[in-house]
């Protein structure tokens, strides 16, 4: 009666291997995935690119770094040298500013020593004396003269015929006269005027210092001409303003009279 129960009852007796079997299958899956996962190059895929720009990177600032510390062994190594160059210059310079200093002391004491009395001293202000004093020297006045006044005529008389002869040869060297070459433009009135009686009336004119030179008649329009006279004057003698009005004074010939040129002789 057991068996016939058991017999009827529905019982998975090879479950075990079947979830062995679904076990491996799962397993050879997952290790497929894993290799397929694995196989992909780096340039099939935006990551590894970016992983091999990072090493790039990396590659590129260690060497900056190894060459930063490459120059900075260098200047460290060059650093005692430099020290000592430094400290042999400061040694160096002052000595050389000692040596100046002794110099200008030297210099000093000599100059010092060799500065020449002046020629003109300024005199200090003199004291005043009290009534008694002043009284002395009235005393000790020397009515009759000294030998010291004396020596003071004979002095002041040197001095003048020093005086003298220094004044006669300054009057013996000849004096620059300052001298103006004028030339003047006389115009007459109208065409009826007698020009060579106005030339010889101009030419009357005579000052000291004023001497006539050549002269020329030159047209203007409608046949008048004007003088044109050239004279030479002493400028300390001879105005220019005063020889132009004497000019003009000459009503009968002369109209006006202008300056053509003027220059210094």
């Amino acid at each position: 009666m057991a068996t016939t129960a058991l017999a009827q009852e529905k019982v998975w007796v090879t479950k075990p291997v079947y979830d062995k079997a679904e076990s491996a299958h799962f397993e050879r899956l997952a290790k497929e995935s894993r290799v397929s996962a694995c196989s992909v190059t780096p340039a099939s895929g935006s990551l590894a690119n970016e992983v091999a720009k990072a090493r790039q990177h990396i590659k590129k600032g260690l060497q900056c770094v190894n060459n930063i510390a490459a120059d900075v062994n260098i200047s460290l190594q060059d650093l005692p040298a430099r020290v000592a160059a430094l400290e042999k210059d400061n040694h160096d310079l002052r000595n050389t500013v000692s040596e100046l200093k002794a110099l200008l002391e030297k210099l000093d004491l000599k100059v010092n020593s060799t500065v020449p009395e002046p020629y003109l001293a300024v005199c200090p202000a003199k004291p005043q004396k009290s009534e008694a004093a002043a009284q002395d020297d009235d005393d000790d006045v020397d009515l009759f003269g000294s030998d010291s006044e004396g020596e003071d005529a004979e002095a002041a008389r040197i001095r003048e015929e020093r005086l003298a002869a220094y004044n006669a040869k300054k009057s013996k060297k000849p004096v620059l006269i300052a001298k103006s070459n004028i030339i003047l433009d006389v115009k007459p009135w109208d065409d009826e005027t007698d020009m060579q009686a106005l030339e010889a009336e101009v030419r009357k004119i005579n000052t000291d210092g004023l001497l006539w030179g050549a002269a020329k008649l030159v047209p203007l329009a409608y046949g008048i001409h004007k003088l044109q006279i050239s004279c030479v004057v002493e400028d300390d003698k001879v105005s220019v303003d005063w020889l132009t009005e004497a000019i003009q004074d000459l009503e009968d010939y002369v109209q006006s009279v202008d300056i053509a040129a003027f220059n210094k002789v």
